[in-house]
């Protein structure tokens, strides 16, 4: 599954899923600051996980739109 990029001003939002070790998916937002050469914060992870890929990606993908929110 391709991972999703959202921007907003000098924020990068890079939205992925990954698969536990249960055989369930979590999804996963990275945010950078573009241009920054500095050390960026861990991935940020969807506190649920889902059954498919797909509602994984869709979990990543509200979280990235509240994380660009919030900053």
């Amino acid at each position: 599954m391709a991972a999703v990029t959202y921007t907003k001003e000098n924020l990068r939002a890079e939205v992925d899923v990954q698969r536990l070790p249960n055989g369930q998916f979590q999804g996963m937002v990275l945010i950078t600051h573009m241009g920054n050469d500095q050390d960026d914060p861990p991935p940020h992870t969807v506190n649920s996980t889902s059954d498919t890929a797909a509602e994984a990606l869709e979990e990543a993908k509200a979280l990235a739109h509240r994380l660009l929110a919030d900053m």
